[in-house]
C-alpha cells in the first residue's frame, strides 16, 4: 500500500517510511515506498526532486501497478533493496513549494479569468513556461487593441492582489468519485492532481506580464514564488 502523502502535506520534506514494491522500467529498477513524499510530474507540473537513503531518484508514475516509483537519477544508482526494507525518503523542499506555489497561483489566475467571462482552455505550470490560457465565449473588444489588453491585464492583477491580500486558504477533499477537489475558498474549485500552498498568502512576486491573444485564445503568462517565512 503507497500513500500519497504529498497530498496531505506540501511541506512534509522528510520521513521513514518502508519499501512496498521494487521493479524495473525499461530496464532500469524502481523502488515504491510507502509513505510517498514524491510528486510525479503530471497536470502541468514538474517532478520533485527527491533521495532515497541518500541516493538522488526522479519520481514517476508507473501505469501499470499504479504507483508513484523512484529511479535513479542519471549519475547515480538505486541500493539493493527489499521488500519491507526501512528507508530513509526527502525532498528538495524550496523547489517543491516553488512548483507549489507556481501552480496555485495558476489556479487564482484562472478564478480571475473566469471573473472576467473567460473559460479555462489550457495551463502549464512550469517555471520559466507558466501561462493560463482562455478562450471567451463573447468577443471582448478590450483584447483588439494594446490598450485594452493592458486594461485586461490590470483586472487581473487587482483580483489576484486582492485575494493573496485576503490570504484566503487552500483545501482540498475527494469527491464522491474519488477525485481531487482543491479549493481556493469560494474563489475557485477545480479537480487537480498538484501540489498548493497553505493560504493564498504564500505567494509573492505575482507577476502578469500584458495578456497575448493567439488563434483565438487569451494567453496569460505568468511568474511567482513562495513567500519567504521572516
Amino acid at each position: 500500500m503507497q500513500v500519497s502523502a504529498y497530498y496531505a502535506d506540501t511541506y512534509e520534506a522528510q520521513a521513514q517510511t518502508r519499501v512496498a514494491a521494487i521493479g524495473e522500467r525499461d530496464g532500469a529498477p524502481w523502488v515504491a515506498v510507502e509513505h510517498c513524499l514524491f510528486h510525479p510530474q503530471g497536470g502541468g507540473q514538474p517532478a520533485d526532486r527527491g533521495w532515497v537513503d541518500g541516493h538522488e531518484i526522479t519520481p514517476v508514475r508507473d501505469h501499470d501497478s499504479g504507483l508513484v516509483v523512484a529511479m535513479a537519477c542519471s549519475g547515480d544508482t538505486l541500493p539493493e533493496l527489499s521488500l519491507g526494507q526501512p528507508v530513509e525518503v526527502r525532498i528538495d523542499l524550496p523547489l517543491r513549494t516553488a512548483h507549489a506555489a507556481l501552480h496555485t497561483a495558476g489556479h487564482l489566475i484562472e478564478a480571475a479569468g473566469r471573473a472576467q467571462g473567460w473559460v479555462l482552455a489550457a495551463n502549464n505550470h512550469f517555471p520559466g513556461q507558466a501561462r493560463i490560457e482562455f478562450t471567451a465565449p463573447t468577443p471582448d473588444a478590450r483584447l483588439d487593441t494594446p490598450e485594452g489588453r493592458e486594461e485586461a491585464t490590470e483586472a487581473l492583477r487587482v483580483e489576484v492582489a486582492e485575494a493573496i491580500a485576503q490570504d484566503w486558504p487552500v483545501t482540498w477533499e475527494n469527491d464522491a468519485e474519488g477525485r481531487r477537489i482543491v479549493h481556493l475558498s469560494d474563489l475557485h474549485s477545480a479537480p487537480c492532481g498538484g501540489t498548493h500552498v497553505r493560504s493564498l498568502g504564500d505567494l509573492a512576486d505575482v507577476v502578469l506580464p500584458t495578456l497575448k491573444v493567439k488563434k483565438g485564445r487569451i494567453r496569460v503568462s505568468y511568474s511567482a514564488a513562495h513567500r519567504e517565512k521572516s
